[in-house]
């Protein structure tokens, strides 16, 4: 399976996996342009998009990607507060697999202010097993024979109280970040409590631009797991 990381962050974020066969977006957060120059203009060699919930930076080019005869898989609730309709929208559920190409999807629910937010393990012929998980505050499920892990590692609780101390970030900001985003505390929670033994790399997604330190997120997840970890 291979993971290409097109942009990440609050300012946007947008993924492509492929097997060989299938290629998948997750995530359409950024310009239409931007996508297709990062896929060298080859939009249509995309099958589908997975969207896990309607925020902007998540789902900026849904209306474009709709437009280029791309399918867009998301839940109800995301596609009715992104106005998203026609036959190119499929609506899922969470704990309905389903399958595109040689990918089969199993949506899970996730904990985050918006309309029906989902996160996706998505697995391909050959075993290989991807966990795909952004802004939630927990998650409540844990998952076997994983392959590759693309997680939310928005914040450190540490680095967060800093910055409202020196007024940096305002103060009103910390209630929501704890209630929606996943922190590198939470995320070395998760990863400990989960089976990591087929696991060939962790890729940390949708750092802060404030609240984060990429070296020092790198450097202990790597020290938690044992495992390769990219920061996206």
């Amino acid at each position: 399976m291979e993971i290409q990381v097109i942009a990440s962050g609050s300012s946007g974020n947008c993924y492509r996996i492929r097997d060989g066969t299938t290629s998948l977006l997750l995530e359409c957060g950024i310009q239409i342009k931007r996508i297709q120059q990062a896929l060298n203009f080859h939009l249509t060699d995309v099958d589908a998009c997975l969207i896990s919930h309607e925020h902007g930076d998540h789902s900026k080019a849904a209306s474009d990607v709709l437009k280029a005869g791309i399918d867009i898989y998301t839940s109800a609730g995301t596609a009715s507060a992104l106005g998203l309709t026609g036959h190119h929208m499929k609506l899922v559920r969470e704990k309905e697999p389903f399958s595109i190409g040689t990918f089969t999807i199993l949506p899970f629910d996730t904990e985050h202010d918006a309309a029906e937010p989902l996160g996706f393990l998505i697995a391909d012929q050959s075993g290989e097993k991807l966990l795909f998980a952004t802004d939630t505050y927990y998650i409540k499920y844990k998952f076997q024979r994983l392959t590759h892990i693309m997680l939310e590692c928005n914040y450190s609780v540490d680095i967060l109280n800093e910055n409202i101390e020196s007024g940096l970030v305002p103060g009103v900001l910390k209630n929501r970040l704890l209630k929606s985003h996943f922190s590198l505390e939470h995320v070395k929670e998760f990863l400990t409590a989960n089976d990591l033994s087929d696991v060939k790399g962790i890729w940390l997604i949708h750092l802060s631009n404030n609240n984060s330190n990429a070296e020092q997120f790198k450097r202990e997840i790597m020290e938690t797991t044992g495992k390769t970890v990219y920061i996206a």
